[in-house]
């Protein structure tokens, strides 16, 4: 049997600032990056020591510019991480050197602790104590070995139901009582992590999202000890638990009586079950394995760089945007806009495959219809916002505007390819913003702007494809007209298929770019 913490779990939306945080500024290792195993389009990191051994594996689940949440009642309000007594000035020293603002020192149970916030505001302490050693230590650049993190330290729980929730960690997950202060208990097991556990009764409730902790997962010898704790945990009419192949871990979920997500995970097979100690981290892996998937996944998740690399500067601009850049660009960039209800991810598959090194801007719309995003807002299935298709029009070119001279864009080479509602948007910016928008790729697209002003459309070219079997289909035909009437220089085919994207899009966009590259 073994026991104490195998890792934490915590959400991030910046995947960049994330990666600069832990492995910058606190040195840990980056020893995996996967697909969720809930949801393979969700980038999971995975940082921790040498290699990657449990208790010293701190992950995150990438939510990209998702929702913050809060910390609150039935949930970890901090992480600890171990490092050596004496390293305490050498981290104040280089938290005030990166700009951060770090609270202490100040003394907890007897140990100094150094306070700091990750980029999502998580409450990070660097706790010195002998208690912890690394298993297989890791330094990195500015870091010598000796101030390296060791590993988790521990996790404060804030909850309502104190008594209960210790009873679980006690019974079912062999921590044992060491001290009271105040309001928190602390626990501690064999190996030496701890829990504090913080009588939260008066709290504000927590809210799930960016800049909380999902769950902590606690050490398992084996699927022996899994079934075993399952089958005690249900004995006690504990919350249901769930068992999962986690790959590098099998492990089961339960919530504790606080509302605490809880994880018991095998020590094996381990994070060197599919790379070498050397190679740790340095590639993307698909639940599964599959090339297929993979393929995909590495198109859609947010991509990022490791610290001194070249990276994307992002820019605050309008409209949440993500760049996706291949390894060897061709100095064509597509510019993304989605349908209803989709997110700025939806159009890098098509995208990838009309021409796989091109660089992708893709865009999320503002508005909302039932949570979900869209470019405008709509009074009815075919009735449309006016004042808010314009509204959003002169934003988004002064999005494009920003876009190009931040990001070094050369509008000559930029194709706009807009889906349903973001194609929508994009032949009402014709017609709005002339001369902004030079070629587009129209899929699914109808006119939305019921007056929409006298406009020199000269210079663009667009090619509208509809879809035979789309009950919006018909409205191609007087949308390709409006803007031939304009001047634009307009094609418009129609495929075997309905109004969803589909893969014989690809083909006649790949034709039509061949025809416009040569024309110009």
């Amino acid at each position: 049997m073994v026991a104490g913490i195998h890792h934490i779990t915590l959400i991030t939306r910046k995947v960049q600032a994330n990666v600069d945080f832990y492995v910058g500024f606190l040195g840990l290792r980056l020893v995996k990056r996967t697909g969720g195993f809930e949801d393979a389009t969700q980038l999971h990191l995975i940082y921790g020591d040498a290699t990657g051994s449990p208790g010293s594996l701190v992950t995150f689940l990438v939510w990209e510019d998702g929702s913050p949440g809060r910390a609150g009642l039935g949930q970890v309000g901090e992480i600890s991480l171990a490092i050596d007594p004496m390293s305490i000035g050498f981290w104040l020293t280089r938290a005030l050197s990166a700009g951060l603002k770090p609270e202490g020192p100040s003394e907890e149970f007897g140990e100094p602790v150094l306070r700091l916030k990750d980029p999502d505001g998580v409450i990070v302490k660097l706790v010195g104590t002998n208690a912890l050693q690394a298993t297989t230590p890791w330094s990195s650049h500015g870091i010598p070995e000796e101030h390296a993190i060791r590993r988790i330290r521990g996790a404060t729980l804030f909850t309502e139901t104190p008594e209960e929730t210790q009873a679980i960690l006690v019974d079912h997950f062999h921590y044992r009582p060491e001290v009271v202060n105040g309001a928190i208990s602390r626990l501690v097991s064999e190996p030496g992590d701890i829990i504090d556990i913080r009588d939260a009764r008066g709290f504000w409730a927590s809210a799930p999202g960016t800049g909380t902790v999902d769950h902590v997962a606690f050490r398992a010898s084996d699927d022996a000890e899994l079934q075993s704790v399952r089958t005690a945990l249900q004995a006690v009419n504990s919350w249901p638990t769930a068992m999962h192949d986690r790959k590098y871990f099998r492990s089961l979920y339960v919530r504790e009586p606080g509302r605490i997500l809880f994880e018991l995970a095998t020590d094996a097979p381990g994070m060197l079950v599919d790379e070498d100690e050397a190679t740790l981290g340095t590639r993307l892996f698909a639940p599964g394995d599959s090339p297929k998937l993979l393929a995909e996944l590495n198109v859609i998740l947010p991509q990022f760089s490791m610290p001194g690399e070249p990276r994307v500067i992002y820019r605050d601009l309008p409209f949440v945007h993500r760049f996706f850049t291949p390894e060897e660009p061709n100095g064509n960039v597509f510019i993304l806009l989605h349908g209803s209800g989709a997110n700025e991810v939806t159009m890098l598959p098509i995208a990838h495959k009309i021409d796989p090194n091109a660089t992708s801007l893709t865009v999320r719309g503002r508005a909302l219809e039932e949570g979900a995003p869209r470019w405008f807002r709509r009074n009815g299935p075919m009735s449309f916002d006016q004042a808010d298709i314009v509204s959003e029009a002169e934003v988004f070119a002064a999005f494009i505007d920003g876009a190009v001279q931040a990001y070094g864009l050369d509008p000559e080479r930029i194709v706009y390819i807009g889906y349903s509602n973001g194609a929508n948007l994009l032949n009402a910016m014709l017609s709005l913003h002339p001369h902004l928008i030079r070629r587009a790729v129209l899929l699914r697209s109808m006119a939305v702007l019921e007056n929409p002003p006298a406009a020199d459309l000269s210079d663009a070219e667009v090619l509208v494809i509809a879809g035979e079997k789309d009950l919006y289909g018909p409205y191609s035909q007087p949308l390709a007209e409006r803007l031939r009437n304009g001047g634009a220089k307009v094609e418009l085919e129609t495929i075997p298929a309905g109004h969803d994207l589909d893969g014989a899009d690809v083909p006649v966009i790949q034709a039509w770019l061949k025809r416009s590259i040569k024309s110009s």
